[in-house]
């Protein structure tokens, strides 16, 4: 796998899906000028998110089939470039809140949001699974938003091999208890606690992207970063948009981290039940 540059976005993605491809076009540009070979978009980069505070099914986010040709226009995009992005899936009858993960060559690996918040249900129903893939770049595993609260999820994806884990959301400051300041915001502080636990407590690379803006009655935080196996953000863009990008050699970091204290083989799994 050798040395590679990874990229999380903030930015600001809404119901406008022109506008929306225009904006992925802009920052895979801008990546590719970067010599960023994984790009992480946030969730809902297609179509936007959900206002959970007042949820309407009149007023969804669109549901995008996989082998459509929206699909197709991002895939296009991206080529020798391997990119995550979140969307609102169309499967059959069924709306999942999903990460797909593609190259120029085609869809690599996806991902359907398990765990979900108050609200979410009225647009989405809940995937069931958590599993790594192969890329050009290593094994990969996803987590949507508040999957990541979950230690289990990271670590089911650990445990399956992955060495990089792309966590896409379209998380908000506290809906229920907001403070003057971002930064002393308590699901701000949740959403950076989090991203440096997952890393450290399996010794894997994290990219963490987020939405940035307002949806209703709801403000996205921003704060994408590249965390180390070590739990050490790498990069970040803090609350505004942009692309957080940080090169690291991620067989060698995570060798590296794991060389005295390796946590998924020192486990004591007799002892947990």
């Amino acid at each position: 796998m050798g040395v590679i540059r990874i990229g999380a976005v903030s930015a600001h993605f809404g119901r406008n899906l022109d506008f929306d491809l225009e904006r992925i076009a802009r920052l895979i540009e801008q990546a590719r000028a970067d010599r960023v070979g994984l790009l992480v978009l946030p969730d809902a980069a297609l179509g936007g998110y959900l206002d959970l505070q007042r949820p309407d099914a009149e007023t969804l986010p669109p549901p995008i089939e996989l082998d459509g040709p929206l699909i197709e226009r991002v895939r296009a995009m991206a080529g020798e470039m391997i990119v995550c992005l979140g969307l609102r899936e169309a499967a059959g009858e069924h709306r999942y809140n999903t990460a797909v993960c593609l190259s120029g060559d085609g869809i690599l690996g996806t991902h359907r949001k398990v765990h979900q918040p108050a609200g979410e249900a009225v647009a989405y129903t809940a995937g069931d699974e958590f599993t790594a893939f192969d890329t050009p770049i290593g094994r990969l595993g996803m987590l949507v938003d508040y999957d990541k609260t979950f230690p289990e999820s990271a670590r089911t994806l650990a445990l399956d091999g992955a060495e990089i884990l792309a966590c896409l959301s379209a998380w908000p400051t506290s809906v229920t208890n907001r403070a003057p300041r971002m930064a002393d915001d308590r699901q701000s502080r949740l959403f950076d606690l989090y991203d440096c636990a997952r890393a450290a407590e399996n010794q894997v690379v994290l990219a963490s992207s987020n939405q940035t803006g307002t949806l209703g009655g709801m403000r996205f935080l921003g704060q994408a970063k590249v965390v180390g196996p070590g739990g050490d953000v790498l990069a970040r863009t803090w609350s505004k948009a942009g692309t957080a990008v940080a090169e690291l050699d991620v067989a060698a970091e995570i060798a590296r981290a794991r060389r005295v204290l390796a946590h998924l083989s020192e486990r004591r799994p007799g002892a947990y039940s």
